[in-house]
Formats: structure tokens, C-alpha cells, sequence
């Protein structure tokens, strides 16, 4: 069976990005949660310093997004790239 590469692409984004999005929220709550994951992905992603404000969330939520769909998408196609084409399930 196939995979719905833009589905996967779209799940993959939302749970990164939404990821950042919530652990930088909460990062501004309680500014010692997270510090070492807002750290991890500011070494990554150019320009977002993990730092606690409302702008470097939102930088940092963008990347996510961006970055979770070029990861579906790329999962996605190498999964239906080793799939046989006419694969018919077993019972």
C-alpha cells in the first residue's frame, strides 16, 4: 500500500512545528523548560536563538513547519520509492 506523500507532509509539520511552538510557550512561562531542546534546534535552523521571547517562537515555529514538511515529504517518497507498485495484500 502507498503512502499519501502531501498527508504524511502535513502531519509531519504540524507535530515539529507545533512542538516547538508549544515547548517555546512554555519555555516563556517557565523560562528552565526546555532550554537544552531550544538549544538543540537553534544550532540548526539559522536565525532562531532559542531565546524566550514571542518573536523567537514564531521564528522557531515557521522552521519547524518548513522543516517537519520537507522531512514528510522525503519519508514519504522514499517509503512509496521501495513499495512494489501493484502490491496486493496478504490474507
Amino acid at each position: 500500500m502507498r503512502m499519501d506523500i502531501k498527508a504524511l507532509s502535513l502531519t509531519v509539520a504540524i507535530v515539529w512545528g507545533g512542538s516547538i511552538l508549544l515547548i517555546g510557550l512554555a519555555n516563556l512561562i517557565w523560562t528552565s523548560y526546555g532550554v537544552a531542546f531550544l538549544e538543540v534546534a537553534a544550532s540548526i535552523y539559522p536565525g532562531y536563538r532559542g531565546s524566550s521571547s514571542f518573536g523567537q517562537v514564531i521564528v522557531g515555529t515557521l522552521y519547524g513547519l518548513v522543516d517537519g514538511f520537507i522531512g514528510g515529504l522525503i519519508i514519504g517518497w522514499l517509503y512509496n520509492f521501495f513499495v512494489p507498485k501493484s502490491s496486493v495484500p496478504s490474507v
